[in-house]
């Protein structure tokens, strides 16, 4: 059988509709000429006329965050402890083992934005695609987000998933999961809603804290999870390695057979 690919991974460019504007990224391009100073600072003598094509190198600079593009956040970025009031890991910490394992994606796009899964809802959508969570499965969350990555409602597109359903996950043995929005909590503007409604402080950010009781790794802004089957693929999703950083970039891959 042949092996197929699917890049699950978005492309980092200077869209404004992809994170809010503190937390845009900014890619600062220089083409074959404009590499040139930087080169002949580094080879002094030459000549630019010496170069092939009169081109010296191109290159690019990166204004960014550990959470641009396609990332892993870890343990870290939720709180300062984990796993009972040990010091919370960073991103170089995260143990390879749990990075390339078999998948189960959760179509939940006919839920409306904002909706807050819930540990009962989880353990539905289990019994419903017939699939037994085995430990260090990854569990991808496909939300109508992805569709509009990059676009205009982006940033307040798909569902999130609460603490109950996180640790729903984790207590099973789950130690890496992901999404296709922008957070794995519900959108921002759902939150800050039911906040000012109820000055209910545990609603902000509950999924992700629920990192302090068991310490995962988190994928956010995930790409064509639509076309993945519910379970009986690989992903892989090794996080690049930044000194006990709160996430890291990861290309994120899934491979099945056809």
């Amino acid at each position: 059988m042949k092996k197929r690919f699917v890049d699950l991974s978005v492309t980092l460019d200077n869209n404004p509709y992809t994170d809010p504007p503190p937390l845009l990224p900014k890619i600062h391009y220089m083409d074959h000429q404009q590499g040139w100073p930087e080169m002949a600072a580094m080879f002094p003598g030459l000549e630019m006329s010496q170069l092939p094509g009169n081109e010296s190198w191109a290159a690019e600079r990166l204004e960014i965050t550990t959470h641009s593009g396609t990332h892993m956040d870890a343990p870290w970025h939720y709180a300062s402890t984990t796993d009972g009031g040990k010091p919370a890991w960073g991103i170089d910490e995260l143990p390879l083992d749990w990075c390339l394992r078999p998948g189960v994606k959760l179509d939940l796009r006919h839920l409306p934005d904002g909706h807050v899964v819930t540990g009962a809802e989880m353990a539905a959508e289990f019994e419903r695609i017939d699939y037994v969570l085995q430990p260090l499965d990854i569990v991808l969350i496909n939300t109508r987000a992805g569709a509009i990555f990059g676009q205009p409602g982006y940033l307040d597109a798909g569902v999130g998933i609460g603490r109950e359903a996180t640790l729903w996950l984790l207590e099973r043995g789950v130690r890496v999961v992901g999404t296709d929005a922008w957070s794995w909590d519900a959108p921002f503007k759902y939150t800050r809603e039911r906040f000012a409604a109820s000055g209910d402080a545990s609603i902000i950010w509950e999924g992700h804290k629920a990192g302090r009781d068991i310490g995962y790794g988190q994928m956010e802004k995930l790409a064509n999870l639509e076309i993945l089957p519910d379970h009986g693929f690989l992903v892989s999703c090794f996080p690049y390695k930044i000194k006990h950083a709160s996430a890291g970039f990861i290309r994120a891959v899934a491979i099945f057979e056809e």
